[in-house]
Formats: structure tokens, sequence, C-alpha cells
């Protein structure tokens, strides 16, 4: 079977465990934590990035920086990963969910404006499948109403909008090194930090709601319990992996880069024949290749279409569930206007395998996918 997904080591990852362990530091922020740290600011322009052990945690740390509290309302879309919703329910927050775009499955953004009530406090903008929300719009709604704005930049490492990198645009951006995305440390995550307003409030919320950060910084001669938090810090260990990959990121970008628009070259007849859609990428927004998809014409068809790969031994998989379908979404989210887009689009998408090696079998693929694609219209 050829999967889905298969992570990809640049083979320095266990070499730098090796020196963690030989430093004696298997605990955060030692000296590859630092070294994430100042990668991410140098390649995203962040004031202040910090790792996490998941881009969950970077949600909930941006939820309590935010402030919000219970009754307070938060726009995102229903097309996204739980954890997007997840955090901020923690904080007895609302989730309202808004339609997405048809073309490149991202919140949209003229849908905004309309869902804002005096309970607002922040726009989460999903950044799918790597390719960019329509950022100047949406910062330009938060600033009128006074909202944060939050990116939720899962997948959107190495992607950028008009020449700005994901995450870096709003007040805080959330990135996920989990072993499905592009740049990867098995778990893992990281908080951009924007708006330095919360630059020192995001550093106590990271470290059990201590000033530990300052002390060792030798800016306090102890360092006491000064705020709510949490552990978000991710071992040692994870950061050492992670660095091996930040060194080859635009290796890999590159790489992905290249068997991504293999797809889309080859899927171009059978989109012309209406039997797909391909993937939309604006031209002001540069991707990482973190996902290939198609849209099918429908549910049944979609299923016929993952049967058929299946017994050739491929492994394709649709992706979210919309949240406000879901048991939880439906007692505390609210959705703002119809979603005509997010139930439409959500039951037609497929996956196919897209991972650094994957190129050897793609002819193999292609022609698999081309020949469930027709199926359909053959029949």
């Amino acid at each position: 079977m050829i999967p889905f997904n298969k992570p990809y080591m640049t083979g320095r990852e266990l070499w730098y465990i090796a020196q963690a362990h030989a430093a004696g530091q298997l605990a955060g922020d030692g000296a590859f934590t630092l070294k994430c740290h100042a990668w991410l600011e140098a390649r995203t322009g962040a004031h202040k990035a910090l790792l996490t052990h998941s881009c969950t945690a970077a949600l909930e740390m941006a939820a309590v920086l935010a402030n919000l509290q219970p009754g307070d309302e938060v726009i995102m879309p229903s097309y996204t990963f739980v954890s997007t919703a997840n955090a901020f329910v923690l904080r007895g927050a609302v989730p309202v969910f808004v339609d997405i775009r048809a073309d490149t499955l991202n919140i949209d953004e003229t849908r905004i404006e309309a869902a804002i009530t005096e309970r607002t406090r922040a726009i989460v903008p999903v950044h799918y499948a790597g390719v960019a929300c329509e950022m100047d719009t949406i910062m330009d709604i938060a600033r009128r109403h006074g909202l944060v704005v939050i990116e939720d930049a899962a997948q959107g490492i190495m992607s950028a909008y008009k020449g700005r990198p994901l995450g870096s645009i709003g007040d805080l951006g959330a990135l996920s090194f989990h072993e499905t995305k592009n740049i990867i440390s098995g778990e893992g995550g990281a908080l951009l930090v924007n708006n330095t307003g919360f630059a020192e409030r995001a550093e106590i919320i990271r470290e059990k709601g201590t000033n530990r950060a300052r002390f060792f910084r030798g800016q306090v001669d102890k360092y006491t319990w000064i705020d709510v938090g949490s552990s978000y810090l991710p071992s040692e260990l994870v950061a050492a992996f992670l660095y091996a990959q930040m060194e080859e990121a635009e290796t890999i970008t590159r790489q992905r880069l290249a068997t991504w628009n293999s797809y889309h070259q080859w899927f171009a007849e059978i989109e012309n024949k209406g039997a797909v859609r391909r993937p939309v990428v604006p031209a002001h927004c540069s991707h990482n290749a973190h996902m290939y998809y198609l849209l099918l014409p429908g549910l049944e068809q979609r299923g016929t279409f993952i049967e058929e790969l299946r017994k050739n031994g491929i492994q394709s998989v649709f992706h979210y569930v919309p949240l406000d379908r879901a048991p939880c979404g439906q007692r505390v989210g609210r959705v703002h206007g119809e979603l005509t887009n997010t139930w439409d689009l959500s039951d037609r998408l497929v996956r196919l395998p897209l991972w650094i090696g994957v190129d050897e079998h793609q002819p193999g693929i292609v022609q698999a996918v081309i020949a469930a694609a027709l199926l359909k219209q053959a029949s």
C-alpha cells in the first residue's frame, strides 16, 4: 500500500538528539529550542517565536492572551480541525462558524463582518492546504472593530501571502510540526507573537504562569507564579529533531512543490473533462505544497474513487467533517449565514499521497487516479 503520508528524516535528527542528551538537558528551552526560536523569527519576521508541544497548545495560549471570557465570540470557519475551536471553547468562548470560499476553501472574508456582534473578540483565519486567506481584508475588518486576529497556520510553514510568511500577519499565529506536516517533530508547534503587547505575557503563560524565562535571563533574582498558564514547552529532544528539519526547510519545500506541480499538470485533462476540480492557488499566494487534493462531483463519487484507489494499493483520504455538524460543535457553537460551500466541498474533497519519495510512485498513482475519476463518467 502506498501510504497517504510518510514522515521524512533529513539524516541529522538522531545526531542532534544525541547532542541534546550529551549536553545534559532533555527538558525544554535548551540550546536546540533557542535555535528553533531564532530560525522561526528570522524566517517569519515574528517579534517572538515560542515552541510548544503542539499547534493546539499554541492556539490555547493565544486564547488566553486574547483574554477571552465566557460568552465571548470567535469567528472561524467550520471547515477546520477541532483544535481551532477547542482552544477557545476551553476559555468559555463561542465559536461562530462562517462559510468558506469555493476556490481556496479558506474562510470567506466577505462573510466575516456580518457575523460580528458586541460579543465578538477575535477572528481565526485558517490557511487551508498552506494557501493564504485574504489577510489584508481580514486585518482591515479586525482593525475597524478592535478584534484580535489569530492565524491558524498549522499547515502554513514556508507559505506566504503577498510575500509575508503565514502566521506573521495577525496579532498571533500558530504553527504545527505534527508528523503529517511539511516540517516535523512528531508532535510539536509554535506560537508566533507579532503584536509586541502580547510578548511578555506569552512567555509567562507558556511557563506555567511563572516569570521563569526572565529569571534565566537574569532579569529577576527568583521566579514565581504571577499569572495563569500551563506547561506548553516541548522537550529538548523534540526541538533537536525539529531543528534538523528546519535546516532543510528550503529543500523539503522545493521537493514537495515538484511533486505537487507534477500532480497538477497531470490532472489538468480530467479537470477539463469535468471529472474533478484541482486546487486553486491565487497569484498573490505562494504555497508550500502541504497537500494535493481533488474535488469529486459528489459524496458518492468520492467514496467510489477512494475505494478504487485502495484496490490499486493507494491510500487516499478525505478531510474534515465540518465542526458545525459535530455533536460538540452543535452544543457550543453557532452558525452565521449559510454554509453552502462548507457542506458541499467537505463531501467532495479527497487528498492524495504527497511526501518526499512518493515521486517514484507517481506515474502509477496518476494512472489509477485518472481511471478512478473517469469511472463514473464511463458508466
